[in-house]
């Protein structure tokens, strides 16, 4: 088992490319996702390569590229930044409204699976965020989603509220990655240490499943450089304990 700690680019939207790379080199964390929103726009190719050649330069892994496509229109730019960036894995959204609501399920499924295909073809794997909002919102849709379309690989994050059993649960779905954060019940963001009682336990989890996880801090305080610094000690010492042990 391998869990691989890292960092989501969109934690720092502020921050340029070289800021959020001397970030996560400065605090042990070997991935990077890298937004589509701001640092690594869809279709800039240029800039997608600039990324990749300052993370490989650094020694930094880009575990994917967390774009905001949503399962309609053109998925082509979001594929060619992908490739130019050099990320094996592409995040994208189940569409754009919760389940409970999603008229036009057959349209993102079919979407999802044109996705996934075009991905395989340049050898980049497709998954899809764990999001409210979207048809991943529930544990069984999320599921439903993946029989239609295997293959989607998952993400998974604690929704506000989440406990300790939810979380559990969720991990049938065996995600390949997970956004890390604490919030409290209302959203408000905390330490990551405040919710130990989740994060150890999940945490073990997924390092007893086979092969890589990457496991990537998103949401801190005030989106503050200091606070993730705390944060991203928190993780190293969670992953790197007697239970849970990273390769090096």
């Amino acid at each position: 088992m391998t869990l691989v700690p890292g960092l989501v680019s969109v934690t720092f939207r502020q921050l340029a490319v070289p800021e959020i790379v001397a970030l996560a080199v400065g605090h042990g964390m070997r991935a990077v996702e890298w937004g589509g929103d701001v640092h690594v726009p869809a279709g800039d190719l240029a800039t997608a390569r600039e990324v990749a050649s300052r993370c490989a330069d650094a020694g930094i892994e880009i575990e994917a590229y967390g774009s905001y496509y949503r399962a309609a229109g053109d998925f082509g730019p979001v594929l060619a930044t992908a490739v130019a960036l050099d990320a094996p894995r592409i995040r994208v959204w189940a569409g754009g409204r919760g389940s409970a609501h999603e008229t036009e399920r057959r349209r993102v499924v079919e979407n999802l699976r044109d996705a996934a295909a075009q991905a395989e073809s340049a050898g980049i794997e497709v998954a899809v965020e764990y999001h409210a909002g979207t048809l991943t919102d529930t544990l069984a849709s999320a599921v439903a989603l993946f029989d239609e379309v295997p293959a989607l690989r998952p993400y998974w994050q604690p929704p506000v509220g989440s406990t300790l059993a939810d979380a559990r649960e969720a991990l049938v779905l065996r995600p390949v990655a997970a956004h890390v954060f604490s919030w409290d019940d209302t959203g408000r963001r905390l330490p990551l240490a405040a919710r130990a009682d989740l994060w150890r336990p999940v945490l073990a989890e997924l390092a007893a499943l086979p092969g890589t996880r990457h496991v990537l801090l998103e949401f801190v305080r005030d989106d503050d450089p200091t606070a993730f610094a705390e944060d991203a000690a928190v993780l190293r010492e969670w992953v790197a304990g007697p239970v849970l042990r990273y390769d090096t």
